[in-house]
């Protein structure tokens, strides 16, 4: 397995943070960076998920289209299913939690009641990505961007000019119209509209690209460090001084001005992308000191879809905890510590599984 990145580092880092954060009340919740910054653990992700989508391509660039797209179709199929089992499991949690605790309440936390009061048109809303619960919400627009992603790169390979152009495109279109699919049977909107998020994702793919990141020379990296760190202390001071814009002050359309996290609004885009600059520059330092934790987040990053699913189950069952003994703060550290524990092992294993796989397959191939 290859060493620590500044990728895998910060996937890793957006995994552990996200974990924490679907903990509501947990009190290292209130000391991750969402509350220090216009932008979350969210952005962080799907920007990182983009650059992970290149590293796919580039892998793919020798072979025929529809090999490309039979890969990346194939992966999209892979994480609607994990979707599908996550939430099963975190139904079963639910329902096991109220019948544990006697506390029936605890079937309409995060969305769950349509699940038990109307279990056929819920199953089917499940089935269709219409119906989520809360804290579920991610992998069905990581499902919808992967499910992009084979027009994403065959765009790449034949008019890769228009593909940034035509992201960008339906992004303002969206912030002006609200674009956003409808969710059912619980009436409203997803909670990451796809049409403002592809964006941030397509923006990761093409950072990562031939004229991305890695084509631009040292000093306008360096600057380029440095101005993000001044925007990301900006971010953090407006965050801290509680100051956003009131939307009835503001013009329309009135998510291009607004700090909105369903529509990716351009401050919280700005941000992020600051953020993740920021970031990639401070990855050499904290390798320098710190390499075990390196090593740690990486590991997560390198298995980031099973040690997403395993972090969005362990976050509901530290919900459930909390609830059981009160919120109590040694609880609360015993949670963390279980949670991130659990993540490197799934993540372990994970790796585990994939080098066996390639020792067996060598043996194979030897006899």
């Amino acid at each position: 397995m290859r060493g620590p990145n500044a990728v895998d580092f910060w996937r890793g880092f957006a995994l552990a943070t996200i974990f924490v954060d679907h903990i509501p009340g947990i009190f290292l919740e209130r000391y991750t960076f969402r509350h220090y910054s216009l932008s979350d653990a969210a952005e962080l992700f799907v920007l990182l998920a983009g650059v992970a989508l290149r590293y796919v391509c580039n892998s793919l660039a020798k072979e025929p289209p529809g090999a490309a797209v039979y890969r990346l179709a194939g992966r999209a199929l892979t994480i609607y299913f994990a979707q599908l089992v996550i939430t099963a499991l975190a139904i079963a949690l639910l329902a096991g939690a109220a019948k544990a605790l006697e506390q029936p309440y605890i079937l309409q936390w995060n969305n769950a009641a349509a699940v038990f009061e109307d279990p056929a048109d819920a199953h089917i809303g499940l089935a269709l990505l219409r119906y989520q619960l809360g804290f579920f919400d991610i992998l069905p627009l990581y499902v919808v961007l992967m499910a992009m992603g084979p027009t994403i790169a065959i765009i790449d390979r034949y008019a890769s000019r228009a593909l940034l152009p035509l992201s960008f495109g339906l992004y303002l279109y969206t912030l002006a119209t609200g674009l956003n699919l409808p969710t059912w049977p619980v009436e409203g909107e997803w909670y990451f509209s796809p049409f403002a998020w592809q964006f941030i994702f397509v923006l990761g793919f093409a950072l990562a690209g031939p004229r991305g990141w890695s084509s631009w020379p040292p000093r306008v990296k360096k600057v380029l460090f440095w101005l993000a760190g001044a925007q990301v202390f900006l971010g953090a001071g407006l965050a801290l001084a509680g100051v956003s814009p009131d939307p009835a002050s503001l013009p329309s359309p009135k998510l291009f001005f607004v700090f909105d996290k369903t529509y990716l609004s351009p401050a919280r885009l700005i941000h992020a992308l600051a953020l993740a600059c920021f970031f990639v520059g401070a990855f050499k330092y904290i390798d320098r000191l710190i390499p075990r934790l390196t090593q740690y987040l990486a590991m997560l990053g390198r298995n980031s879809l099973n040690v997403f699913c395993a972090a969005s189950l362990l976050s509901l069952l530290g919900q459930i905890v909390r609830y059981a003994f009160n919120g109590r703060i040694e609880m609360d550290v015993v949670m963390i510590l279980v949670g991130w524990s659990s993540m490197g092992l799934v993540a372990w294993l994970s790796e585990w599984r994939k080098r066996h796989a390639v020792a067996r397959a060598g043996r194979a191939a030897a006899t």
